[in-house]
């Protein structure tokens, strides 16, 4: 059965497609918005996976090039390999507002796949990709029943804006995705150009406001073609199981009050064996153990921080992790920077490259680069792990990319500052917001590697727990806090306002006096850490290290960079042969000079300036022969600059030979006569000479020396 519906949603028509394509998965819907067309399926196994603790859940989203009317580039001419950072994640995106909202005990492996189909590079397609997923899960027999939708919020000229539009996005002060259901908002991500706590407030109201028509379109949906849903039983956990564990809980409440993460998880271990040694649970009953021993876990330390009102390591819901900062920790790199707050602690390296260095993107948009980029590592050591190394991982390009967003407001432009930046975070510990020690860290190794950042960014995670009338708002939260909380809260950014936002909930609503006290709460954490860091580096060094590339760049006529270039680029290199200088060359005239010597780069620029100059009528140019002929000598006043000598302005007397005057080689005098439209040069020597005796005035003195 076929069924469309769809609104005019923003000014623009979208439309949810059921049973025109994809009708063997459990649900896929067509997903259209003006010209931008996606489509996303799920399918669900068929039987459940035995003796899992977790929800097998995987989420992926491609980009085709024939959406954009693009054949792939590469070998293969197709869409294969590692998906790029871009789909990785939007796929992320798309995972994080539905997972918390299966149901408990769910243990069918399920897969959803967002492709899209065409985009008309205007509208994006990645908020289409939350609503097909959600749409897809609602419209199927997948045990999946609130239904959320997803808008995209920007700020242009003070005023807000939907879902706005590429172009519009680059006027926009904010760009936030938000995600959310009839009961709240559950997702947020984006960035923003020091934007108060306020105005982000007012727009995820607004956002969410937005998007309750799309939820309604869903609703009407599975009202028409909605499949009867898979019944999950909730994981089994026997009564008498329970009791007889419930003797253990004043172990694990002592073992709760250990401040360190490893000794704490040592002995909640031991705690666990030592139940099932002293039971003697068989394989099931150790499964059911383990989920009722997180269930303690989780209750104690909810119980603790909202009856007691104290927190594992004894902190108030406001206090910071004690904070040390030190940076030049690396001899030998750019910039470096150590930033440790309680036991999360991250390296960060700063390298300054040249344009070479630029990362090429290849997108549905089209090509573009990127000269600014942080990549955050998360290796097995940093949580007392043993695993095999392999590449990044979604959660690491995740927490990359939200470090990067918070720090590019405070990058200088390549204008200020024409290098190519790249920030590593290694994660040498970790125990809760090791991404918001990325961007604290990050911010100090740029500016100890002399970057003229704005200002500095700090950034803070905070978490929620939620029971009745009980509520705590917690600062700077540790990684057991966040995974027995009720929400994820990272807010990053200036004095001035906030950089990066990034929000998961993982209750069905949180009101907006919560999150405004959230972000009031953020911003005091957010200043005291801000505090910490400028007591160490109060603003950017006022020098790179030595062992940084330099950087000169001198402006060029855009007609004059043939000149600069010289046929078969023989001018470029006998620069680049002389200085030792690398140079690269901007269609806009900018011509950027790179080397690690002051000098070189001082010598390269004058013969840069000097083949790139107007050549004017009437100046001495000290010039040499390139070749002779009979009726006069070409010689070159500049690196691939020739212009003629006729033979009669070689002297003041008759010439009639020009080899009589000149050879091939020689360096000779010669005044500029003319420079013809057709960008032809007259030169003449005889102007350059000092006069005969008979044309000089009386009392002139013959100037002494060479003329040729």
């Amino acid at each position: 059965m076929e069924k469309e519906v769809k609104i005019e949603w923003q000014g623009r028509p979208l439309s949810l497609i059921y049973g025109k394509v994809a009708n063997q998965a459990n649900g896929a819907v067509l997903v259209r918005y003006a010209d931008t067309v996606v489509l996303v399926s799920a399918v669900m196994s068929q039987e459940d996976i035995p003796d899992v603790d977790f929800l097998p859940l995987t989420v992926e989203y491609q980009e085709m090039a024939y959406a954009a009317g693009k054949i792939p580039g590469g070998f293969f001419k197709r869409e294969i390999g590692r998906p790029s950072d871009h789909e990785i994640l939007t796929a992320r995106l798309v995972d994080r507002p539905i997972r918390p909202l299966f149901p408990e005990g769910f243990a069918r492996e399920v897969q959803i796949i967002a492709t899209v189909l065409s985009v008309d590079q205007e509208n994006e397609p990645d908020i289409l990709a939350v609503i097909g997923a959600s749409a897809a899960l609602i419209v199927s027999d997948i045990p999946f029943s609130i239904p959320i939708a997803a808008a995209r919020i920007g700020r242009i000229n003070g005023e807000w804006v939907i879902n706005p539009t590429r172009s519009q996005l680059e006027e926009s002060e904010l760009n936030i995705v938000v995600a959310g259901h009839e009961k709240g908002i559950v997702m947020v991500e984006g960035g923003a150009r020091f934007v108060p706590e306020e105005v982000v407030l007012e727009g995820l109201f607004v956002a969410h406001e937005a998007l309750k028509p799309v939820l309604e379109l869903q609703k009407e949906l599975q009202q028409a073609v909605g499949k009867e849903k898979l019944v999950v039983a909730p994981p089994e956990r026997p009564a008498e199981l329970v009791e007889k564990l419930q003797r253990y809980v004043p172990l694990m409440e002592e073992a709760l009050t250990i401040a360190e993460k490893l000794p704490r998880h040592k002995r909640l271990k031991e705690i666990f064996k030592q139940a099932v040694e002293e039971l003697g649970l068989d394989e099931t009953a150790v499964l059911q153990a383990k989920g009722i021993f997180k269930e303690f876990e989780k209750q104690l330390i909810r119980q603790k921080v909202l009856q007691e009102g104290k927190r594992i390591d004894g902190r108030g819901f406001k206090d910071i992790r004690p904070i040390t900062c030190e940076v030049g920790v690396l001899p030998r790199t750019h910039g470096s920077a150590i930033f440790k707050r309680g036991e999360t602690q991250v390296l960060a390296v700063t390298t300054l490259g040249t344009s070479a260095d630029e990362q090429k993107i290849d997108a549905l948009y089209g090509e573009s680069f990127k000269s600014f980029m942080v990549h955050y590592n998360f290796p097995p050591y940093c949580v007392g792990e043993v695993k095999r190394l392999r590449g990044p991982s979604r959660r690491e390009i995740g927490h990359g990319a939200l470090a990067e967003r918070a720090l590019k407001p405070v990058v200088p432009t390549e204008e200020e500052f024409p290098y190519t930046i790249r920030v590593v975070s290694e994660v040498l510990e970790s125990n809760g917001s090791s991404s918001m020690a990325t961007v604290c860290g990050g911010s100090l190794s740029l500016m100890d590697a002399g970057v003229p950042v704005k200002k500095a960014v700090a950034g803070i995670a905070m978490g929620l727990m939620i029971e009745g009338d009980k509520v705590a708002i917690l600062s700077d939260i540790m990684g057991d806090e966040d995974h027995c909380g009720d929400m994820d809260f990272k807010v990053a950014g200036t004095r001035e306002g906030v950089t990066a936002i990034q929000m998961d909930i993982k209750i069905e609503g949180v009101s907006k006096e919560i999150l405004q006290q959230a972000l009031v709460q953020a911003r005091e954490g957010r200043l005291f850490i801000l505090d910490k860091m400028e007591a160490v580096l109060a603003k950017p060094k006022p020098t790179l290290s030595p062992y940084a590339p330099r950087i000169a760049i001198v402006d060029v006529e855009p007609e004059k960079i043939a000149n600069l270039i010289g046929p078969g680029g023989r001018v470029i290199k006998d620069i680049i042969a002389k200085t030792g200088v690398t140079i690269d060359i901007k269609e806009t005239g900018k011509v950027h000079i790179i080397s690690h010597d002051d000098e070189a780069i001082q010598k390269a620029s004058e013969m840069v300036k000097q083949v790139t100059q107007d050549i004017e009528v009437g100046r001495l140019y000290i010039g040499k022969v390139k070749k002779l002929m009979d009726f006069g000598a070409l010689v070159e006043i500049l690196p691939g600059i020739m212009g003629l000598v006729h033979i009669s302005e070689l002297d003041h007397r008759r010439v009639r030979k020009v080899s009589d005057i000149l050879k091939e080689g020689d360096e000779v005098l010669v005044r500029v006569l003319e420079v013809g439209d057709d960008g032809k040069i007259k030169l003449s020597r005889k102007a350059a000479l000092s006069p005969p005796p008979h044309l000089r005035k009386k009392g002139e003195k013959i100037r002494k020396g060479k003329s040729s």
